[in-house]
Order: structure tokens, then C-alpha cells, then sequence
């Protein structure tokens, strides 16, 4: 008997199974057309990504979405409600427990400037945004047991913009095609990412009793590095929801009285893209004091607070120490920690528990190399992460020794991590020539939970360190509904109004093929090089088999019976 979740996981490989079907029944030449359309529309929109020295990439998004259904929604929204809550309690237990205090380490200043601002805001509601990287097979059988959680960011999250622009784009220019093919594949946009953001400012505002709902993004503006979501945002509520948003530099803040303006606008609620550790600083960068970024701290007028620079690696340490979880968290809790957490813990000289039962850390770390990951406990965008599998024995220890060396730096702590297996998926790739094929490709999530929905932005690369910005690919992620059964067609059904359609541009590619090859042969008597005789040979068996395909097909003989049927039945009339 399969169990429930058993049954939805294969009801995901089945979804899935139909997805990429509907993509291979799809004429190259169609979705050549498809992916030139996607990849213009992309640039269109800004999916973009500034690297360093200025060089701005069109992010790719792949040319079939990935599902998740309904009822996995709800499960992936349950479990992130519990750790983002669990999260937002490590400001007290920072405060109280020095423990916790060695387990996320701040330097002085910023030490500082928590116990400057949680007095002033310990019994208010300080709401979280932000978003938790995973792995998740949603087409596996046991997949709530893939679902693995590596680390948090709870400020300056990326892809609130970027990953309701996939879903868009690919809703637009690939579903309807998808959808030709198979007709009984029923696919959704999920809930806007942008529209949950947004609504997390606005019942803060309404929270804490705001005179109004002026909303600020705060960020570097003017430091082109990175995906310009926050300026795209701002365009967005404007335009497609009527509320103005300030963009603002920390700078541009001031500080009249207890108000904090940004040019004549009073600011009721904030969100940062900026550490403390980068504004402490900006502070002595410019030899003055931000009181408008510190008031707004100081008022609880900002989402992902202090609580937002407590999202160290280092996090989940607390969560998978058996001594820490245990002193704060139910069972309940610590049953759902052990199954979807990964195990993680700051290097350094000590003895901890590990999945092994109780050891000296750096003795583990260097014995189960293959199983461990190392990463700087405070990096972002995939720097400085390194797999124990892909090194050396004697290069790991190197780094293991690195790592240890700067174990009292709280700037430059390191975090080990147990290895998480990472999903593969097959995504459609076009190559030069315009032939389809089928790459794999990794994926990574991250879920931004809400009281209102889940968002989802789904990186993908064919590297082990998925990220935009490593140059990895952005997937969307749509709502796909259970199919009837498992079964799964091997053939995409002909639908009769389209058959005619069909059939003259697998008519049109078979003439294309010919004259091709037509073209090919007539240089091979001309003007072909010598030295090319095998070149030629290999290109005209390749294209002779690409013609053999079509007309030795199934697809070729259903579309003319579909046609030859639909011709009878308006004769009979």
C-alpha cells in the first residue's frame, strides 16, 4: 500500500512525466520560435544580472516549468511557517543565552547596535521576510523526506522580483504551447511573490499603527552589482497595484524629530537590502552616524530587523545541536528540524554531536570528507562554498585548516555542513542548429513563507553551487493539479482543429530537410573543399536521419488520420 504522501509524489513524477512529453512532441521549429520569444521577452523585463565590471546578463529561464501541486504547497508552507518561526525567536535567545551568542557570532559594533535596539523593541511583533534555500524532489515518491533546508536570509532576499517574472514569462510564452499538445495538462500561476512581499509591509504598518502606509526599499542604489529587483519593484506597485514606494540609499534618509523622511515622505515601514555590518560600515566610511536607518530600527519601523542579521549559516546549528534545540523547542519541533534540517556547525576546536554520535568536530570534518560541505558561515551568492566530494583529501584539510585559523574572527567564521543531494531535472536545450535535446540540470528553492501564501524561486545550473549569481538559470515554478491516474501517454493526443496546423509544419520541416540536403549534395559537387569529404558525409547522414524520423514517426501517420477523419466527417455532412 502507498502511503498518501507516496501517492502525490508519484502523482508529481507522473505531472512532470507530461510536461517533458507535451515538450518533445513540440516541433523544433516551433520552439525555436518559443525560446527566441522567452529569451527577448527576458531582456525586455530586465531578468537581469550585473556582475562585477559591469557585464549584464540576460538571466535564462528554462523552457518548461517545473509543478508542484496543491497539497505539496500546503506541506512546504507548513514546514517553513515552523523554522521561519523558530527564527524569529533567535533575537531573544541571543540576548539571554551565551550559548546561542557563540553559535551566531557578532563582531563588537555590531553587538552594539543590538543591545542598543532590542531593549527598545523585545515585546513588539517583529515581523520576518525571508527566504529559505532547500532542496525538494516534488516528483519523487518519498518527497517530503527530500526536502532539506541549508541555510536562511532574512534580509536584502532575492528573487522577489525575479521569480514571479519567470512564472510570468513562461505562462505567456510556453504554457499555451504546452498546452496544444496536451490539452488535459492544467497549469497555474502561483500566488505573486511581489504581492505577498508586499502585503508582509503593509499589516506591519498596520501593526504597529502607522498614520499611513509610506513604504521605503532601502538598498544600495547607486552600486550596480547584483539583479536590480528593488528600482523593478517600486515600477511594479506603482503601475500594477497603485501604491507609491520609496527607493532609497541610506544616505537619502533623515531624521526630523522621531520621523524618518526620504525626500518630503515620511517613512512608516522600511525593508533593507543591507547587513548592519554594511551600514556600521558606511557609518565610518562617512564619519557620521545613519539616525534615520538607527530610528527606524530603534521604532521597529523595519521588517527583518535585528532579527534579520541573526541568519548566519550558523543558524542551523542551533536548530540541530541536540543541547541547544532542546532547551527552546518542543519535540514536535525538533522531530521536524532533524528530518528537513541539514546538519550544520561553525568550525572550530571543540567537541559536538554529529550524525555519528558525539566527536571532536575537526576530526569528523576531516574523516567524512564526502559527506560534509564547507562554506563561510556569512557568504552570500554561492561564494567560498566548497563539496568535500569534489576535493582532495589533502586539499580539504588545507581548507579545514584555513577555516580553523579564523575561528575567533566573527567576520570570517565557517560553517560544515552535511552534503544535501541535490535534484536533477531535464530540462529542453536548443543547440546552434536548432535541435532539441535534453540537458540535466540542478536545482535548488528557496520558499519565502507568509501568512498569506508561499513564494517559490527555483535557480537552476549544471554546476554543484546553484545560483544566479554563478551564472545558473531561473526555472518557474507552476501549479500543476493531480492527474486522474499514474498513467502517463507515451503520445501527445492530436487535437482535430489543430491537426491540419500540425501536419503542414511537419509537411514544411520534411521540405526544409530536403532542401537542405539538396543544397548540401549540390556542393558536394562544386564546391566542397577536399579535405572536407567526412564532414560533409557525417552533416547529410545526420539530416538524412532527421528526415527519416519524421516520415517513419507515429506522429506523421496520426495527424493524417486525424485530418483524413475531420475531411470524411465535413463530407458526410
Amino acid at each position: 500500500m502507498l502511503t498518501p504522501a507516496e501517492q502525490l509524489g508519484l502523482a508529481g513524477a507522473a505531472l512532470d512525466a507530461r510536461v517533458r512529453q507535451a515538450v518533445n512532441f513540440i516541433p523544433d521549429s516551433t520552439l525555436v520560435h518559443v525560446a527566441r520569444r522567452l529569451a527577448e521577452d527576458a531582456r525586455a523585463s530586465d531578468v537581469v544580472y550585473a556582475h562585477e565590471g559591469g557585464v549584464v546578463e540576460t538571466v535564462r529561464v528554462m523552457l518548461r516549468p517545473l509543478l508542484v501541486m496543491p497539497e505539496q504547497l500546503g506541506y512546504l508552507h507548513h514546514v517553513c511557517t515552523r523554522i521561519m518561526s523558530a527564527l524569529a525567536r533567535f533575537p531573544e535567545l541571543y540576548a539571554r543565552d551565551p550559548d546561542i551568542r557563540k553559535a551566531l557570532p557578532l563582531a563588537d559594533d555590531e553587538r552594539a547596535w543590538f543591545d542598543e535596539v532590542w531593549p527598545k523593541v523585545a515585546h513588539a511583533e517583529q515581523p520576518l521576510y525571508g527566504r529559505l534555500d532547500a532542496v525538494c524532489d516534488f516528483t519523487s515518491a518519498r518527497w517530503q523526506d527530500s526536502l532539506k533546508f541549508m541555510e536562511p536570509n532574512l534580509s536584502g532576499v532575492g528573487g522577489i522580483h525575479l521569480g514571479p517574472l519567470a512564472e510570468t514569462l513562461v505562462m505567456r510564452d510556453v504554457v499555451p504551447t504546452l498546452s496544444s499538445y496536451d490539452p488535459l495538462l492544467a497549469v497555474d500561476a502561483p500566488r505573486d511573490q511581489r504581492d505577498l512581499f508586499l502585503q508582509v509591509l503593509l499589516d506591519h504598518a498596520r501593526a504597529i499603527g502607522s498614520r499611513g502606509r509610506s513604504l521605503a526599499l532601502v538598498e544600495p542604489k547607486y552600486v550596480a552589482e547584483g539583479p536590480e529587483e528593488q528600482s523593478h519593484l517600486v515600477e511594479y506597485y506603482r503601475s500594477r497595484r497603485g501604491i507609491e514606494l520609496c527607493h532609497a540609499d541610506p544616505r537619502e534618509l533623515r531624521l526630523e524629530g522621531d520621523d524618518v523622511y526620504y525626500e518630503e515622505t515620511r517613512i512608516d515601514v522600511a525593508y533593507r537590502d543591507y547587513e548592519m555590518r554594511d551600514l556600521l560600515a558606511l557609518e565610518r566610511e562617512h564619519g557620521q552616524r545613519l539616525d534615520a536607518m538607527r530610528a527606524l530600527f530603534l521604532q521597529n519601523r523595519m521588517v527583518s530587523a535585528i532579527g534579520g542579521d541573526l541568519d548566519h549559516k550558523s543558524c542551523w546549528e542551533v536548530l540541530t545541536s541536540d543541547e541547544l534545540a532542546a532547551r527552546y523547542f518542543s519535540i514536535a519541533e525538533r522531530q521536524l528540524f532533524r528530518r528537513h534540517v541539514l546538519w550544520t556547525r561553525i568550525v572550530s576546536e571543540r567537541r559536538t554531536d554529529t550524525p555519528d554520535g558525539p566527536m571532536d568536530l575537526p576530526e569528523y570534518v576531516r574523516e567524512y570528507r564526502e559527506e560534509l560541505v564547507l562554506k563561510p558561515n556569512r557568504g552570500f551568492g554561492g561564494a567560498g562554498v566548497v563539496l568535500g566530494a569534489a576535493l582532495s583529501q589533502s586539499e580539504w584539510e588545507t581548507l579545514l585548516g584555513q577555516a580553523l585559523a579564523v575561528q575567533d574572527d566573527p567576520h570570517r567564521h565557517w560553517v560544515v555542513q552535511a552534503a544535501a543531494t541535490l535534484p536533477v531535472h531535464l530540462f529542453p536545450v536548443l543547440d546552434e542548429l536548432g535541435r532539441t535535446h535534453e540537458e540535466p540540470f540542478y536545482a535548488v528553492m528557496g520558499f519565502a513563507p507568509t501568512d498569506h501564501g508561499l513564494g517559490i524561486i527555483a535557480r537552476v545550473s549544471q554546476k554543484h553551487v546553484v545560483n544566479v549569481a554563478q551564472r545558473g538559470g531561473l526555472a518557474a515554478v507552476l501549479v500543476g493539479y493531480r492527474p486522474e491516474d499514474l498513467k502517463s501517454s507515451t503520445r501527445s493526443p492530436v487535437q482535430a482543429d489543430l491537426a491540419t496546423q500540425e501536419l503542414r509544419a511537419l509537411v514544411q520541416r520534411l521540405r526544409d530537410l530536403d532542401g537542405v540536403i539538396h543544397l548540401l549534395e549540390w556542393d558536394e559537387e562544386t564546391y566542397r573543399p577536399r579535405d572536407a569529404a567526412e564532414d560533409r558525409a557525417s552533416q547529410l547522414a545526420v539530416l538524412g536521419a532527421l528526415r527519416h524520423d519524421v516520415l517513419a514517426g507515429d506522429r506523421l501517420g496520426e495527424l493524417l488520420a486525424a485530418v483524413s477523419s475531420r475531411e470524411d466527417a465535413g463530407a458526410r455532412r
